[in-house]
């Protein structure tokens, strides 16, 4: 069977980024391909210039989540005042500062960004091939000795334990999702899933298109992939 590298992402404040449109943050309710990438990428200590390696890394990627808490959502309303002379930081190097007129100081720089409060995820992925570097040895090796801090989303979402959750060895990444780490639920209660389309099947589940990888060259999202999502209810749950 193939082995599995799972990962737990816990926090008070967790952030699945969504379409961005103008200054609203939205968010998805599971983790998107590039963000898991970029998790790992942080973890190795990639710069954002290595694109190539962020590229591969997102190629070889075959991963499904699991809710084991439901998605509460809230939005942070963010304000600041910024005169003709302040700028602000931005991920991709460039300060970001006001344009037009000097009537465009007058109102504040206003922004709203979505949250998940108090979300639980478990998270099994493979590589393929698997043999090429990083292997999935490595990626749990930098998430336990992180060359930098890590966050599940945006800085402000700091892990509450450990992110490597073990290894579980399965037929698909959605058996993966079933048989590992049981969450701790009502008896009644199921839990959603998503996983890539051809990595397993379960009755009543949706096939759908997501948008969730990064052209990291370009620095935009772009394509679509199949993926599945469905519920279950976890033996010994």
């Amino acid at each position: 069977m193939p082995r599995h590298l799972l990962l737990r992402l816990k926090a008070p404040l967790i952030a699945f980024g969504g379409e961005t449109i103008d200054n609203y943050g939205v968010i998805r309710d599971f983790p998107a391909l590039s963000m898991i990438t970029g998790l790992f990428a942080n973890a190795l200590g990639w710069r954002r210039e290595d694109r190539v390696l962020h590229d591969d890394l997102q190629n070889r990627l075959i991963m499904g989540s699991r809710l084991n808490t439901p998605a509460q959502h809230f939005t942070d309303f963010q304000t600041a005042q910024l005169a003709g002379d302040d700028k602000g930081l931005t991920t991709w190097g460039i300060p970001e500062e006001r344009r037009g007129g000097a009537n465009t100081y007058q109102g504040p720089h206003l922004r709203y960004r979505d949250y998940h409060a108090d979300l639980d995820v478990l998270v099994a992925l493979r590589l393929a091939p698997a043999h090429e570097s990083p292997t999935l040895d490595d990626l749990a090796h930098a998430l336990d000795h992180p060359a930098r801090p890590l966050f599940i989303g945006r800085k402000s979402c700091l892990p509450s334990q450990r992110i490597f959750a073990g290894w579980q060895e399965a037929d698909n990444v959605l058996h993966a999702l079933q048989i590992a780490c049981p969450p701790q639920i009502n008896p009644a209660q199921s839990v959603r899933m998503q996983w890539p389309d051809g990595e397993g099947q379960l009755a009543g589940d949706r096939l759908l298109d997501v948008c969730d990888e990064r052209s990291w060259t370009s620095g935009v999202h772009g394509g679509w992939r199949p993926i599945r999502e469905g519920s279950f209810t976890p033996r010994g749950a």
